[in-house]
């Protein structure tokens, strides 16, 4: 498996927004990916960034590599869902959620 690169698209200082990033943590820190590339982009500070990427709606995560791109949107606390919508392995050990 190549890189592993993943894209957050937040709007603001929400609790929503905050559940996706503690989500995003943990899914990095548990993926068998040595350093997985995640990144956190707020689309109210950089529009022009969620522009490009034609985000509709927040929180969405990017998987930007390896290709093809794969998304999914929510809060990710559904683990298991976020890995099979992002084309990724399921570690049967995997927790379910940050909260």
């Amino acid at each position: 498996m190549s890189a592993l690169r993943l894209r957050l698209y937040v709007a603001g200082d929400t609790t929503r927004s905050h559940l996706a990033i503690a989500n995003l943590r943990l899914l990095c820190q548990e993926l068998r990916v040595q350093e997985p590339d995640c990144e956190v982009v707020d689309v109210l500070q950089d529009p022009d960034a969620a522009e490009r990427a034609r985000i509709l709606t927040t929180p969405t995560l990017v998987r930007e590599a390896p290709t093809p791109p794969r998304r999914v949107t929510g809060d990710l606390s559904d683990h298991a869902a976020v890995l099979h919508g992002l084309s990724l392995p399921l570690d049967p050990t995997f927790p379910r959620s940050a909260v």
